[in-house]
């Protein structure tokens, strides 16, 4: 782990290529939320490729409206949502409508990070090709 963050709603996980955000407890992710998701952007992946898990491990809402602002950020090549709730698989689908991009649902934390690694070296042999 590159860096570590405990803030008042939410904990982040930094690493090299992704971060893992673990939301509390009856949050409501609104659109102003992103301001903050920009700050780590530009703090930790200003000039290289992330992936954004969100780690699901409470129960909180997301205003799908979020993901309009989320697509914009341009080294952003994919979300994973990690839960286990079968409701949350539903919600992720219905916000992966909203997002129109990479966006996948998985029960764990290691097959996400599978995920993450085949969408960073497919994102990397595209460029390259």
């Amino acid at each position: 782990m590159v860096k570590y963050y405990d803030l008042s709603f939410t904990k982040v996980e930094v690493y090299n290529s992704y971060l893992i955000n673990t939301i509390s407890e009856g949050f409501i992710v609104m659109p102003k939320h992103n301001a903050i998701l920009l700050d780590f952007v530009k703090e930790h992946f200003s000039n290289k490729n992330f992936i954004y898990i969100s780690n699901r491990v409470n129960s909180y809402s997301v205003n799908p409206t979020v993901y309009y602002e989320t697509k914009k950020i341009q080294k952003l090549i994919g979300i994973a949502v990690v839960s286990k709730n079968p409701r949350q698989k539903l919600l992720c689908e219905m916000e992966g409508s909203f997002y129109k991009n990479n966006l996948e649902c998985f029960k764990t934390m290691p097959e996400a990070l599978l995920w993450k690694d085949a969408m960073l070296t497919k994102h990397e042999k595209r460029k390259t090709s």
